[in-house]
């Protein structure tokens, strides 16, 4: 599925400014399999994956981890429908109401939701297909950006009460903590933007009730005539052991009960697919491995994240994938010194 180019265009002007080059910007699109042409066509779109991988590599390229959440920050405009019926909302409380009835149309990944309790309100995120979980800084990108567009929508630079992520970033939370200016917790249950209960009162000036209606009407109908594309198997297969870590990996028979399958049913469906059970944890803990190395992750705690019984037999396995030690790999993730 498609997502928002808004998004894409935000993360290329960013990288531009960053780098001081567009040259880094053009090698991760092409890398990505794309061109600065069809990133700056408007009517033009990318799959979820291919931005989490340009978020990814933006941030390597720089030696960043935080770029996503900068680039988030910068987010402004959107000409997606749920950026529009915003628009003339009435309120942040109806904005988030409304962008959690038809984020389904813009996103694949994720819904939202909105909760009130007590003296405060949650924007609460939930994967629709968790084999996206994994790619944290697009994650983080996305959640920055929520909160830029909300406070584009108001016109008031609010603060929340605390954002919540999943994922750990190891040594780096205190430059996300500078970043945005108030609490960004990680390793939580959740993944969320707590907001003081008056922050949902907060008027949003473009406010128009007929065209708001109007808007609503159609983003029914789409939402309607809309099919829900069917995940393959391998990507609920991700999704099911990535929510059981961090910890053991699922073995392949509870993760073919889950799914309801019987163990032959569910090798047969992955072997048409042209995968096996193995091969879909090799490449999960492989990919997850160089993401928390970059994230600042010691090799212990990586080690059990990934369910492994120590730190040499991960150390064995990585190498295996990357055909280099993963203290290596870290090295080679580490910023030139300037001077």
């Amino acid at each position: 599925m498609d997502v928002d180019i808004a998004r894409i265009q935000t993360l290329t002007r960013t990288l531009d400014q960053k780098a001081a080059d567009n040259s880094v910007a053009n090698k991760l699109l092409e890398k990505c399999g794309l061109s600065r042409p069809e990133v700056e066509a408007l009517n033009s779109g990318i799959s979820a994956k291919t931005e989490a991988l340009f978020t990814r590599y933006a941030c390597d390229a720089l030696g960043d981890p935080t770029f996503a959440a900068q680039a988030g920050l910068a987010f402004k405009s959107s000409s997606s429908l749920t950026a529009y019926v915003s628009k003339y909302s009435r309120d942040l409380k109806q904005v988030l109401e409304n962008a959690a009835r038809y984020h389904g149309l813009i996103d694949p990944a994720l819904r939202f939701s909105l909760r009130v309790a007590g003296n405060f309100a949650t924007i609460e995120a939930e994967w629709k297909d968790a084999s996206y979980a994994r790619f944290h800084r697009r994650t983080e990108f996305l959640m920055f950006a929520g909160l830029s567009r909300l406070r584009d929508l108001t016109q008031i630079d609010f603060y929340p009460i605390e954002m919540c992520f999943q994922h750990e970033v190891g040594g780096n939370k205190a430059q996300y903590q500078k970043l945005a200016g108030f609490p960004v917790s990680f390793g939580t249950e959740r993944l969320e933007i707590i907001l003081a209960l008056s922050t949902l009162d907060l008027p949003v000036p473009t406010y128009d009730p007929k065209l708001r209606q109007h808007l609503l009407e159609y983003g029914d109908r789409v939402m309607a005539d809309r099919r829900q594309p069917k995940q393959k198997l391998r990507a609920q297969v991700e999704g099911l052991i990535t929510r059981s870590l961090p910890g053991a990996i699922l073995q392949a028979e509870e993760a073919a009960a889950n799914l309801g399958l019987s163990t032959r049913t569910f090798a047969r469906r992955l072997k048409h697919e042209g995968t096996s059970y193995r091969e879909i944890v090799d490449d999960l803990r492989c990919d997850l491995a160089q993401t928390f190395i970059t994230n600042g992750m010691n090799l212990t705690e990586i080690a059990y994240s990934l369910g492994y019984a120590d730190q040499p037999a991960f150390s064995t396995a990585f190498k295996r994938w990357t055909g280099q030690a993963p203290s290596t790999f870290r090295s080679r993730l580490d910023p030139p010194p300037q001077g």
